[in-house]
């Protein structure tokens, strides 16, 4: 019985000393995270207005995902980094490594989603493809009604409303000037 006393000694001892360890790093930790948020909020605050300068108006959808995709990285090197902090290195290492394989396992495959989104955003900078102008893409004659980043709408003079992949338009389109000459993105 003189076992039982002794056990709960040193199990209480151990977890005295644990707890002596952990807590400055834990509250270096809650310091870290503090002036971390800070500095996020700050960063996405002058990112934001520096995208907000650039995508105005119907463009603003590009502008937002900058935003979201900074966002997401700046707060995962924040956790990240906490964990290094709190003594958690080895971790963060592997958490860090893992996620870098599940994003190129996601990329390979949104890889035609991301390459639309890519071309919605050349699209939306292109000052001759906007909605109102006539083009012909794909074969597809007719006005642009809407650009999106995955996709555009292009309404035929037949009445049919044609809904196109960006990046089957952003590789070869044709805008239709009032004047009758035409002006292509095949050279760019």
């Amino acid at each position: 019985m003189t076992r039982i006393p002794s056990l709960l000694a040193r199990s209480l001892t151990n977890f005295v000393e644990g707890l002596a360890v952990a807590i400055p790093r834990l509250l270096s930790g809650l310091v870290f995270l503090a002036l971390a948020y800070v500095t996020v909020r700050i960063l996405l605050a002058l990112v934001r207005s520096s995208i907000g300068r650039i995508y105005i108006g119907d463009r603003e959808l590009v502008g937002d995902l900058i935003v979201t995709l900074a966002a997401i990285f700046l707060w995962f090197g924040v956790a990240l980094t906490f964990l290094k902090v709190v003594g958690m290195g080895d971790i963060a290492a592997s958490l860090g490594t893992a996620v870098g394989f599940i994003a190129l396992g996601v990329s390979y495959a949104l890889s035609e989603m991301i390459e639309d989104t890519v071309a919605g955003v050349y699209l939306l900078r292109d000052p001759d493809f906007n909605p109102g102008y006539r083009v012909e893409a794909k074969g597809v004659t007719g006005t642009v009604a809407a650009i999106e980043l995955r996709k555009t709408r292009i309404d035929t003079d037949a009445g049919d409303r044609v809904v196109l992949a960006n990046r089957e338009i952003e590789s070869r389109w044709t805008h239709d000037l009032p004047d009758g000459e035409g002006s292509s993105n095949a050279d760019e």
